[in-house]
């Protein structure tokens, strides 16, 4: 009878921790542009086979990373049937986007108030990240950054709480964000309103960095016609 060579399932642990961790996040991304793209229709079931060989790795990396887009409201992991692509309408959206620029500005608020040396020094950081990936006009990079920037105000603020809560909403709302800066110039625009966020916190004015941040946040006027375009754009490619 064959016998496994010592440490063979060691081993095969370690290659798949390894996948895990290195691609997990790169098949995340992928699977959440499809669906921004139109490329995933609302509805559509998501082949966890088909994914594993697109992405050429085992199905378990897959099924974590649709648990994440599951977590944050983008697919729907549906019991013995699997995961399909969730329809979100605008209205929801919306609503997510008004509860987001409120707990963002009060992190904002808390931030001007609380935040130290150091922690501003990090914001400024992340800020010129910001600014790097804007003049080199890559929106995935500004994109990743904005993330980063916007974590960094949360732990300013000193509340846990809010800063578990902001960013758990945050998390989902991320594919739409990434939707927004498709349209023509909110880059720059989003990169000119962290430059105000900054000044704001690191002048200690409180309710100016609530405010600032939630104009940030908020979907209106002008904006909203672009976000509810950058939509139509997307359904129309489906």
């Amino acid at each position: 009878m064959a016998t496994s060579e010592p440490g063979q399932y060691e081993g095969a642990e370690r290659v798949e921790r390894s996948e895990r961790r290195v691609r997990r996040g790169d098949i995340r991304d992928a699977i959440e542009q499809d669906i921004l793209t139109g490329r995933s229709r609302p509805g559509e079931k998501l082949d966890e086979q088909a994914l594993a060989r697109r992405f050429d790795v085992s199905r378990t990396p897959v099924r974590e990373a649709l648990q994440q887009l599951a977590s944050v409201g983008l697919i729907e992991l549906k019991p013995n049937r699997g995961a399909f692509v969730r329809e979100v309408s605008i209205g929801e959206l919306i609503q997510m986007f008004e509860v987001m620029a409120e707990l963002e500005g009060m992190a904002g608020r808390l931030a001007a108030r609380r935040a130290g040396e150091g922690t501003i020094r990090r914001i400024r950081e992340l800020l010129l990240a910001c600014e790097t990936a804007a003049a080199s006009r890559d929106t995935d990079a500004y994109y990743a950054e904005n993330g980063r920037f916007h974590a960094a105000i949360y732990e300013a603020c000193g509340n846990a709480f809010l800063a578990s809560e902001a960013s758990r909403l945050h998390q989902r709302l991320k594919a739409y964000r990434r939707l927004q800066l498709r349209v023509p110039k909110r880059m720059e625009q989003s990169l000119a309103e962290h430059r105000r966020i900054v000044e704001a916190i690191e002048s200690g004015d409180a309710a100016l960095a609530e405010r600032e941040l939630k104009d940030h946040i908020a979907i209106q006027g002008e904006r909203f016609a672009d976000f509810v375009a950058s939509l139509s754009v997307r359904d129309a490619a489906e």
